[in-house]
C-alpha cells in the first residue's frame, strides 16, 4: 500500500521506516532541500556544519536507541561520563557535578544528588526529595494530572525551597522546553524526572559523531529506499485534496523554480510537519471538526542555536553543560564533544538561547553580542586580560515555532495520531505519546502512526512494531 507522508522530520522519516517493515511502499516528501526537520544541519563555505538545534542523547530514549540499533549505526553514538555538570555564576568559572554512580535506579540518581554539595543544602536535598515522592509512587496518573500546574506552582505546592528552582531546574527546564520553570507544565518535568530515576541509564547523555542530517537521517533514508520507498526533497506540501466524503484525494505539491504544480496520490496520507504550518494547511470542512479544533491550543516555542569559533580552546571538557545563566540554556564545546567537530587548538561552542520570544526578531549580530557578554562570565580566564578569545565567525539559527510550548494544561490539546478522517493520519513529538516534544517523541510517534496504519491496512507482521517501548539493549552502560 503507498503511503504519502510530509515532512521529513523524525516523525515523518521514522514512520516510513517502519512502514517499510510493515510491507508498505512510503513516499516521503520535504518541503526543503534538507533532512531533519528539527534536526536538520548545513555546511557552510568553509565545510563546518551548523545545526537547527543542540542535540543531546539520553539513555532514556528507548526508541531513539532502538530505531539506531535497527539501522546498524548504534556505534555513531557517543556515551559521555553518566553525571549532569551545572555552571556556578556566583563563582565564574567553576563547575557543579551530579556525578552518576554505577548502581541500580533509582539510588544512582538520589546518591548523585546527595553527593552534591555545590548548589543546594541537605534540607533542600530532603524537602525536594519527600515533594518529588508522589510522582514516584503513584506513576505517571499522578504525573498528567498536574498539568493543570506551572512546574514552579508544583515546587510551591510540595513544599519545595525556591533555590532548588533557581539553582537547577531553569536550567532544565530550559534545556528540555526552551521556557522557564513558572512557564512551563508540571507535567514536563516531572516525566522527566521519572524517567531518571526508573532507568539505570536514563540521564546519561551521549552525542552523535557528526551531524544529523548525516550520521542520523541520511542512514534512514538509504534504509527506505533500499526497500522500495521514496523520499522526496524541494516538494512542499501546498494543499490536501479532499473527496466528497471528506477523505484525502491527494496531496498537491507546490512546483518550484517554475514548474508545474503535482498531485501525488495515494491509499494513505500522514503529515509528519509541525503543527503551526499543519493548523494553517488544513481543508475549511476538517477545521469544523472538534479533533482538528484543539489543535488551535497548540503553538511551537521559538528557538535560537547558536555556533561559535574562537581561535583558541576555551574548554576540554567533553560533554553537555547547563549554563544557569540568564540568556543561555545549555552548551557543549563540539571540537570536544564530537568526532566529525574535533579540533584540539580551537573551541566550537554551541549554545541554546533560551527563552528566546524577546530574542528572535532581533539581528544576529545582537544575539552574538549578548551571548559573548554571558561567555565572558563562563570563561573569565579566556576573555579577560590583554589577550581575549577572539570569535572566528558564528552562525545564528533561528526557529520561529519549534516544538510545541508545554505551558499548563497543552496536554488536552495533543490529538492521537489516528484521526476521524479514515486515510488521514498525523505525526510529531506534538501528538499524544509519552516522550513529549523530544527527538525521543518524534521517533515514537512516527512509529505509533506506522502501527495504526499497519494495524488498518496489515500486508505483514513486522518484529520491529511488536514492541513501541520497552528499552532495548543498550550500550549505553559500556560506551
Amino acid at each position: 500500500m503507498r503511503v504519502v507522508i510530509a515532512g521529513a522530520g523524525l516523525a515523518g522519516l521514522s514512520c516510513a521506516k517502519y512502514l517499510t517493515d510493515a510491507g508498505h511502499t512510503p513516499i516521503v516528501l520535504e518541503s526543503r532541500d534538507v533532512l531533519g526537520g528539527l534536526v536538520a544541519a548545513w555546511k557552510d563555505s568553509d565545510g563546518d556544519w551548523y545545526e537547527v538545534g543542540l542535540h543531546a542523547f539520553f539513555g532514556a530514549y528507548p526508541n531513539m536507541l532502538q530505531l539506531l540499533k535497527e539501522l546498524g549505526i548504534e556505534d555513531r553514538l557517543q556515551w559521555k561520563e553518566h553525571t549532569l555538570i551545572f555552571n556556578q555564576p556566583e563563582k565564574p568559572g567553576t563547575l557543579s557535578r551530579f556525578d552518576v554512580p554505577d548502581i541500580p535506579s533509582p539510588f544512582n540518581v538520589i546518591a548523585s544528588i546527595l553527593r552534591n554539595k555545590d548548589m543546594l543544602t541537605w534540607e533542600q536535598k530532603i524537602r525536594f526529595a519527600i515533594g518529588l515522592l508522589p510522582a514516584v509512587v503513584r506513576g505517571q496518573k499522578y504525573v498528567e494530572e498536574m498539568d493543570k500546574y506551572s512546574f514552579l506552582e508544583w515546587l510551591k505546592r510540595q513544599g519545595v525551597d525556591e533555590r532548588v528552582t533557581s539553582d537547577v531546574f531553569i536550567a532544565a527546564c530550559k534545556a528540555l522546553t526552551f521556557i522557564n520553570p513558572n512557564e512551563v507544565s508540571a507535567t514536563i518535568l516531572l516525566t522527566a524526572l521519572n524517567r531518571f530515576l526508573q532507568e539505570r541509564y536514563g540521564s546519561k547523555i551521549a552525542f552523535l559523531d557528526g551531524s544529523p542530517t548525516e550520521r542520523l537521517c541520511s542512514p534512514i533514508v538509504d534504509y527506505i529506499r533500499e526497500r522500495g520507498g521514496e523520499v522526496r526533497l524541494n516538494a512542499p506540501l501546498k494543499e490536501i485534496l479532499l473527496n466528497p466524503d471528506n477523505t484525502v484525494k491527494g496531496y498537491l505539491i507546490r512546483g518550484l523554480n517554475g514548474a508545474e504544480d503535482e498531485v501525488i496520490a495515494a491509499d494513505s496520507y500522514v503529515s509528519a510537519i509541525s503543527v503551526d504550518p499543519l493548523k494553517v494547511i488544513l481543508p475549511g470542512s476538517w477545521k469544523q471538526m472538534e479533533f482538528f479544533q484543539k489543535l488551535e491550543g497548540l503553538e511551537g516555542v521559538p528557538v535560537i542555536n547558536l555556533h561559535l569559533w574562537f581561535d583558541r580552546k576555551l574548554t576540554q571538557i567533553d560533554h553537555l553543560l547547563f549554563s544557569r545563566s540568564p540568556l543561555l540554556s545549555v552548551y557543549a564545546d563540539m571540537s570536544n564533544t564530537c568526532r566529525e567537530y574535533a579540533n584540539p587548538d580551537r573551541s566550537m561552542l554551541e549554545l541554546v538561547l533560551a527563552p528566546a520570544k524577546d530574542w528572535i526578531a532581533k539581528s544576529d549580530e545582537e544575539i552574538v553580542a549578548a551571548t559573548i557578554a554571558e561567555l565572558e562570565k563562563l570563561f573569565p580566564d579566556h576573555f579577560g586580560g590583554d589577550n581575549p578569545a577572539k570569535l572566528l565567525k558564528s552562525h545564528v539559527v533561528k526557529t520561529p515555532r519549534s516544538v510545541y510550548k508545554a505551558t499548563p494544561g497543552r496536554q488536552q490539546y495533543r490529538p492521537a495520531q489516528v484521526t476521524p478522517i479514515a486515510n488521514f493520519y498525523l505525526a510529531g513529538s506534538y501528538t499524544m505519546q509519552r516522550y513529549l516534544g523530544s527527538m525521543e517523541g518524534a521517533v515514537l510517534s512516527g512509529k505509533l502512526t506506522a502501527q495504526a496504519i499497519s494495524e488498518a491496512f496489515p500486508v505483514a507482521i513486522s518484529s520491529n512494531l511488536q514492541t513501541l517501548t520497552r528499552p532495548p539493549a543498550t550500550n549505553a552502560a559500556t560506551a
